[in-house]
């Protein structure tokens, strides 16, 4: 009885050129996602929330403090989707009576994309501010910046996804 011999004698070690292969091999593919992670990171969210975090906290507690004595409450909804879309903000006060703030900008964002990015038009319909939107499906913001009569600052973003 005789026992098959290999001719190649390498064969299924581990030789350096192999242990090479496995080694460009791995942190090649570990470059290649991450560069391709940092791209799409870059790309899609610009990273500037305020143009100074340290001067804008220097007074937030009082501004903070002088938003909530005005005890407005906003809630948004929405109908419809896509480029026929609604958004509705029921901005009320203590007493649940619809607010009308001396000044009122919304910006409808997408919390990682600023190229569906909409500046609303609000208006006031039947104790709500509604405007024409176009939504797709997934997650969004409504972000709020106003003054009231007395002059006190609003702010308040809002997150809500549409189905």
């Amino acid at each position: 009885m005789s026992i098959p011999t290999s001719n190649n004698p390498s064969k299924g070690r581990l030789t350096g050129r192999k242990v090479l292969m496995i080694f460009v091999g791995f942190f090649g593919v570990m470059f290649a996602v991450n560069i391709f992670m940092a791209f799409q990171a870059l790309s899609t969210f610009p990273g500037l929330e305020v143009s100074s975090s340290y001067a804008d906290s220097q007074d937030f507690n009082i501004r903070r403090d002088a938003q909530e004595a005005l005890h407005w409450q906003a809630a948004v909804e929405t109908r419809g989707s896509g480029a026929g879309a609604t958004v509705i903000l029921h901005l009320t006060d203590a007493s649940g009576a619809p607010v009308m703030p001396a000044q009122m900008e919304a910006l409808l964002t997408r919390p990682t994309n600023q190229t569906q990015d909409q500046l609303l038009a609000l208006q006031l319909i039947d104790g709500a501010w509604q405007a024409p939107a176009d939504l797709d499906q997934g997650r969004w913001r409504l972000r709020l910046t106003g003054r009231a009569d007395d002059g006190t600052d609003y702010r308040h973003n809002l997150t809500f996804w549409v189905n």
